[in-house]
């Protein structure tokens, strides 16, 4: 290397790393994220390590989290350290890590008594990992567990066809009911009060240069994820290097811009909803799995040894075979899930196409570099020619033709094998569209490609609004692009509203939803009666008989299964003959769950959506006036907005889901449009830990660009 990086703020609080090759940008990169995000990086390793109980709190709720993470074993086996070509690039990139965390390592760890460890490049591998499953590949698995709990709870085979269309072909109720479920391995709402950020829906389009003002393509990425907790997910950088650069959005940890831009390629991320975990049931006795007939094989055994602050180690079996990790002994004869996901052995080629995009040249090859990540994402990309397209990620698992991959099969007949993974090219993507954009919302994206990898996506509404403002005829600038992300227009309330406005009552409360205009904003009343009315709605058609009101609160108030797959809901609550509403009407279940619900006293949409951004370690534990919570914060926006809005119970503790960051950026000029929920330090001390908090709530963009003129008058470049 021809010399250490230069390193300096911008008037922003931004970090620009400046160095002449590719080593000295990432050992600048590293240096900053462990200088900024040290702590943040530290607690979440001690997470996916498995080793929370013995540094942060010894109470039976964070062993429940440590034997999470110690079953799923993402750092261990010989396939968690990157390698070729990008092992010098995270070799740099460590060592900027560990500089910084020697220098001056976080107060809050010395408190704790721990001293951050050498960060590795196997602990990129771990968070790479991390970042893929948890709420994300985790929620597939959560509504395939729930499909089971529905079966054996005794939910009728015409209510479970109606809730997952097309998907139950191999369904075999008999057997399902035999198998024995363990309880939910961790309590999700002491994982997210850990640390660990809820992803989970986000929005991110692309338009072509010929409906721009500019002329050029823009790209515009808002990842919805959990915001009431600091530091924030996300950390902002600018890296340059002579006659180049590269501005975006990293996480602390991995050696990757997710969502940036170059003179060359920009590129947007939001979740797939990928259909990449899937279950077998296995018969088992003495500690054996049956395979194809009476072929009794072992299962490998793995033991884990859970140290605890003040109290005895704790040691646990797990059971591993072919098709995954056993939910339960083997030893307690009968039938048990066996669970995979196919990107827990994901590492090397993801930090390799992460790292291969700064250099891309254009559409088509960062098209291809993304295809090659092994966790399931939707990419959407532009270039300076003024091509754009998008690229579907992840290793979607090759099944025997007609099974769908949401219904535990019998672990015993090989033909329900994975048969490897398909091919990134079969998978939903396209260059170019004849309608000049391209946009992804969660939304079901099958139609893009040969395979046909989702089988829960979300609801289209967002992906609908989205399009409906990119058709306009006038051409679009920045500034329209940022406040498209900030729209609070739901056209699933819109789609609600056409069945029950002629059901209105006549009262105060009836006029004013038969007025609304389907805006979520703060002061919205019709937002909060609607609000109100789809509560209610759901508690009747599910509450009544097959799940009971009970179960059906806890599904919509305590849990992501709704706030992520309202739509498989929506279509029961909007359909004119379902077996789910008995021998009623839809007009009379709607009429008279109405004049109920909307009697009640009119409320502001933002009455009840405050937030308090909660410290990662000391949320609600030191008094408020020291400033580590900061809010409370109004969410505006709705589960079905561009701008979402969602805020339910997890447990006992508030979460959500809203854009923790505004990416936008135009070929037009050589910078981005960015704000997020926080700023760039988890130093609470810092005047940089909450510095763009403010423009987040009122929709002020800064703007985010490469070159020394970002300097403020008077410093000079430090490290």
């Amino acid at each position: 290397m021809s010399g250490p990086p230069k390193i300096w703020l911008d008037d922003s609080g931004i970090r620009h790393v400046a160095a002449e090759d590719r080593e000295g940008l990432w050992r600048g990169m590293g240096y900053c994220h462990g200088a900024d995000r040290g702590l943040q990086m530290s607690v979440l390793r001690l997470l996916g390590q498995g080793r929370a109980s013995e540094w942060l709190a010894s109470t039976d709720e964070m062993l429940a989290v440590d034997l999470f993470f110690r079953r799923m074993n993402w750092g261990g086996g010989g396939d968690s350290e990157p390698t070729g070509s990008i092992r010098g690039l995270c070799d740099a990139y460590c060592d900027g890590v560990n500089e910084a965390l020697l220098k001056k390592p976080p107060w809050e760890l010395k408190l704790l008594g721990y001293r951050p460890e050498p960060w590795t490049p196997r602990d990129i591998v771990l968070l790479s990992r991390m970042v893929g499953y948890v709420a994300l590949a985790q929620s597939q698995a959560d509504m395939e567990r729930l499909l089971v709990e529905l079966v054996q709870g005794g939910v009728s085979r015409d209510r479970l066809e109606e809730l997952f269309p097309g998907l139950l072909q191999d369904l075999d109720e008999d057997l399902l009911r035999k198998v024995t479920l363990s309880e939910r391995v961790v309590p999700p709402p002491v994982l997210w009060e850990t640390g660990c950020a809820r992803m989970m829906a986000s929005n991110n389009w692309v338009i072509s240069g010929r409906k721009t003002t500019s002329g050029k393509p823009i790209l515009a990425n808002d990842p919805h994820l959990e915001v009431n907790r600091l530091p924030c997910i996300w950390y902002e950088i600018v890296l340059e290097q002579p006659g180049d650069y590269a501005v975006g959005a990293t996480m602390a940890g991995l050696p990757a811009i997710l969502i940036g831009r170059t003179p060359r390629l920009s590129w947007g991320v939001t979740y797939a909803f990928m259909d990449t975990v899937d279950s077998w049931i296995e018969d088992c006795r003495r500690g054996k799995w049956r395979r194809d007939g009476d072929d009794w094989r072992p299962f490998r055994a793995r033991t884990e040894i859970i140290r605890r602050k003040g109290k005895s180690p704790v040691e646990r079996t797990f059971y591993e075979n072919d098709h995954g990790i056993l939910d339960g002994d083997p030893y307690d004869d009968g039938y048990h899930l066996a669970t995979r996901w196919s990107g827990a052995s994901s590492g090397s080629t993801t930090i390799a196409a992460f790292i291969g995009l700064l250099e891309a040249r254009d559409v088509m090859e960062g098209r291809d570099l993304v295809g090659r990540v092994e966790t399931g994402w939707n990419w959407v990309l532009a270039d300076d020619a003024g091509n754009i397209g998008y690229q579907m990620s992840g290793r979607m698992p090759r099944r025997r033709k007609g099974a769908s991959g949401f219904v535990p099969l019998p672990g015993w007949e090989p033909a329900n094998d994975w048969s490897g993974f398909v091919d990134p090219a079969d998978l939903p993507r396209c260059i170019n569209p004849a309608e000049g954009f391209f946009v992804t919302a969660n939304q079901d994206l099958n139609a893009w490609g040969r395979a046909r990898p989702i089988n829960l996506p979300m609801g289209p509404y967002r992906a609908q609004r989205i399009r409906e403002l990119l058709s306009r005829d006038d051409p679009l600038g920045v500034e329209d692009v940022c406040r498209m992300q900030y729209d609070l227009v739901s056209p699933q309330a819109r789609e609600f509203m056409a069945l029950l406005r002629p059901l209105l009552p006549d009262t105060p409360q009836g006029r004013i939803l038969r007025d609304w205009d389907f805006t979520y904003s703060a002061d919205s009343e019709g937002a909060f009666l609607f609000e109100e009315s789809y509560r209610a709605l759901f508690r009747e058609i599910f509450g009544t008989g097959a799940l009971g009101k009970a179960v059906a609160d806890h599904l919509f108030e305590r849990t992501a299964i709704l706030a992520d797959f309202y739509h498989n809901f929506d279509r029961i609550l909007l359909a004119e003959r379902s077996s789910w509403l008995g021998d009623r009407t839809r007009e009379e279940v709607h009429r008279t769950v109405l004049a109920r619900a909307l009697d009640v006293p009119v409320r502001r949409w933002g009455e009840s959506r405050e937030l308090t951004l909660g410290h990662l370690l000391f949320h609600g534990k030191v008094p408020r006036i020291f400033g580590f919570d900061r809010g409370p914060v109004v969410l505006s926006g709705g589960r079905a907005t561009v701008h979402q809005g969602q805020i339910y119970r997890q447990g006992d503790r508030t979460t959500s889901f809203a854009p923790s960051i505004h990416f936008v950026t135009d070929f037009g000029a050589d910078d981005a449009r960015t704000n997020v929920c926080g700023g760039p330090s988890d130093r609470r001390f810092s005047g940089r830990y909450c510095s763009d908090l403010e423009a987040w709530q009122a929709g002020r963009f800064k703007t985010v660009k490469p070159g020394l003129e970002g300097l403020p008058a008077g410093r000079r470049p430090f490290k």
